[in-house]
């Protein structure tokens, strides 16, 4: 996607289009005050490598006016650094100026003197009350200061504005008091200067968007749910026309739908949960599989932006006056860590790039190279499609197509057919020895038969009919599309790579004449751990246990983790063959007929060692932690601590600089922006509070109980990512 200072942008009900052309953006959000902002060039480039066009960020107003009248935009808070960096990396940006924003800040992002001026002045926040409009208006005259000069218009990054959020959902009014509200707002922001050419609402729940274009959400379970009992399996998993999700928001009422005209904007997301903020009463886990499975359901409904929230998690800065989390002490209704906002998202608090991150990137792959045809390939339901997501027993599936002409004159429809059997925390039955078929509109013409196949519990996918294959083909296989690789020979043909989900050999069928493209089968571990790289100008599938991350130079960089007391090289391979590396590989083999491996001359050594001292005081376990012998040469140092208990924290010379609320997880701290990458030595103080058997609270898996209670460091671990030229 390629946005310039004179692009004509705009959006018809189908997608957004730029110059003419339908464009399918993939969208993430990081927010840049609860990032360290010496690392946020290097963490963009991680989103941009995960296949992230447009990075969304709130404005947190609580975080920039704590004091009133105090602005600070400085170190961390720095947004137009920050904006800055998104340019430099190739990227665009979307922002959330609010005034209220939520994002599990405390008070919603609003500063506590505003909402104590509210109450000496008898007026109401997010309302047309002209104090109110009076103090926004100078939140957002500074918020462009730090702007100005970096829209879209000037060469800058911003393509885009959100005005407020979940408004008249979570808080706020409704009906035409809300809607004038939200052109209030938006009218202002215009004014003060916000010219971009494109204007957003959230739009799930009953929200009110004031004209703008409605965003989406959908999360695959709800830590905001005030129960402590397994929920509702969730509607997320369903492929079907309706866009809401009733659960986003539902601690705070649920919606009654949607108010604006589905038929006149396009379905676009910007909060498909990248992964799950956990609250002190409900700690969900999400993993890769339960945002893939969920996202792809989605696409197959008809979105045609995917957008994360959250893509990058983060850590709350330190407030002056108070601590920044959401409490329930501020009448709100979770309590949420104090530092702690890793979101278990793709790129998680310390920049761990995990699996989350790999199976959103498999789908971004999918998206950057085919996203564009298919934005007018229009949802079409299928017979037998279940609506409701406790149907464990039918198999769910939708199809998208459109009609095309092949090179011969004949029109044929071309599209995907989709298939999810795969509901989070629930088991669903196995279809055995099915032919998968894609159904026409009227339910009864068949526009395409794969062959028979095992549907088991957990299985999602979704395989082309017609698809193009160059400009002389088109093909029809029981694979899933992965990307396209330019050129891969040399003269000018491309080849294109599918992935593969059961043992047997994929079927193909070729209209017309392949020309000399390519199709290359891949298993889908191999797509996971895969992305295409562009290495001294030519397009490559590199797969690796590791992750390859172009810096904003433009030179590939490989990341990979080494495990205490482990020594190992780093090997990975790509199509087509490297014509040359930076030197530090050598080539080993080709692996198949396709790929060649390549393995780093230099080793890489971990001897890192944690000694841990412990003791019990009033029924709370402190420890301390020396570590010694970090390797040098290192981009990050992964501090593992296998814990059990409620809640734990970290110190370092009497401050809290972690914390982390117990999930069953590993609790990982990066240690870089503490000691940094040149010491071999850390300290610090760990505290654990115990969890009690009687605490209401959910759990996916409870620890073992001691005494009434659980309350253990069990191990720690030290994991040293590097990462190396290509």
């Amino acid at each position: 996607m390629k946005i310039l200072s004179d692009s004509k942008v705009g959006f018809d009900p189908i997608s957004l289009i730029v110059d003419g052309k339908r464009v399918f953006p993939m969208m993430g959000e990081m927010h840049f005050s609860r990032y360290p902002h010496q690392y946020w060039e290097e963490e963009l480039c991680k989103m941009k490598a995960g296949g992230i066009d447009i990075v969304s960020l709130y404005v947190i107003w609580i975080h920039h006016e704590e004091i009133h009248g105090d602005f600070d935009f400085s170190g961390d808070r720095n947004l137009r650094l920050f904006l800055e960096t998104v340019k430099k990396c190739g990227l665009y940006a979307i922002l959330r100026i609010g005034p209220w924003a939520h994002g599990e800040a405390r008070n919603g992002g609003f500063p506590d003197w505003l909402l104590k001026d509210s109450v000496d002045n008898g007026y109401e926040v997010r309302t047309d009350a002209p104090r109110y409009l009076e103090h926004v208006r100078k939140f957002y005259e500074k918020t462009f200061e730090q702007a100005k000069g970096l829209l879209i218009k000037d060469d800058g990054p911003v393509i885009g504005v959100q005005i407020e959020n979940e408004y008249g959902h979570c808080g706020g009014k409704n009906g035409e008091e809300g809607e004038q509200h939200m052109r209030t707002l938006l009218a202002m922001a215009k004014e003060i200067g916000f010219e971009v050419p494109i204007y957003t609402a959230t739009g799930w729940g009953g929200a009110v968007t004031g004209g703008m274009i409605p965003v989406m959400g959908g999360y695959c379970e709800a830590p905001w749910d005030q129960r402590t009992t397994e929920i509702e399996p969730s509607g997320n998993y369903i492929f079907t026309r309706e866009r809401n999700d009733h659960n986003i928001g539902s601690d705070h009422g649920l919606g009654d739908g949607i108010t604006f005209d589905m038929n006149k904007f396009p379905f676009l997301t910007a909060e498909l949960g990248g992964g799950l903020q956990v609250t002190k009463h409900r700690r969900p886990i999400a993993t890769g599989l339960d945002t893939a499975a969920m996202t792809m359901t989605k696409l197959g409904s008809g979105a045609n932006l995917l957008g994360y929230y959250m893509y990058h998690g983060g850590t709350n800065p330190e407030g002056k006056l108070t601590t920044l989390q959401e409490t329930k002490e501020t009448g709100y209704p979770n309590d949420l860590p104090v530092l702690s906002y890793d979101f278990n998202a793709p790129l998680r608090e310390y920049g761990q790039m995990e699996d989350t991150y790999r199976q959103v990137r498999l789908l971004a792959s999918f998206i950057h190279d085919f996203g564009s045809d298919l934005c007018d390939m229009t949802y079409v339901e299928q017979p037998g499609n279940p609506l409701k997501p406790d149907n464990f027993e039918d198999l769910r599936s939708a199809v998208r197509c459109k009609e095309r002409v092949l090179p011969n004159g004949e029109k044929v429809k071309s599209g995907y057919l989709f298939v999810n059997n795969y509901q989070r925390r629930y088991t669903m039955a196995d279809h055995k020895d099915t032919t998968l078929k894609a159904y026409d509109e009227d339910g009864k013409s068949i526009l395409a038969s794969f062959d028979s196949r095992d549907v088991v519990n957990g299985d999602f996918f979704f395989y082309p009919f017609n698809m193009p294959l160059g400009d002389k083909a088109v093909i029809t296989t029981d694979a899933t599309p992965v990307c396209r690789i330019a050129d891969f020979d040399g003269n000018g043909h491309d080849a294109y790579i599918f992935y593969k989900d059961s043992e047997k050999e994929p079927s193909l069928s070729v209209k017309g004449d392949l020309d000399g493209n390519k199709v290359v089968f891949i298993t889908r571990e191999e797509a996971v751990h895969g992305s295409k790289v562009t290495i001294n100008g030519k397009e490559h599938f590199v797969i690796s246990s590791g992750d390859v991350v172009t810096n904003a130079d433009g030179k590939p960089e490989l990341y990979f983790e080494v495990s205490d007391n482990e020594t190992k090289h780093t090997v990975f391979k790509a199509f087509p063959e490297l014509r040359v590396t930076q030197g530090g590989f050598d080539t080993l083999k080709k692996d198949d007929e396709v790929f060649t491996v390549y393995k780093s001359k230099n080793s890489y050594e971990n001897k890192a060692a944690a000694l841990l001292t412990k003791d019990e005081q009033d029924g709370v376990l402190k420890a301390s932690l020396k570590v010694t012998d970090m390797p040098s040469g290192r981009n990050e140092m992964l501090l593992s601590i296998d814990y059990e208990g409620d809640t734990a924290q970290m110190y370092l010379n009497d401050r809290m600089i972690a914390d982390s609320f117990y999930t069953g997880q590993k609790w990982e701290v990066g240690l870089k922006r503490f000691c940094g990458n040149e010491v071999a030595e850390f300290g610090c103080e760990i505290s654990v509070d115990p969890l009690k058997e009687d605490t209401k609270l959910y759990l996916q898996e409870w620890p073992k109980m001691t005494d009434g209670k659980a309350c253990r460091i069990n191990g720690v671990h030290l994991i040293a990512q590097f990462k190396t030229e290509i």
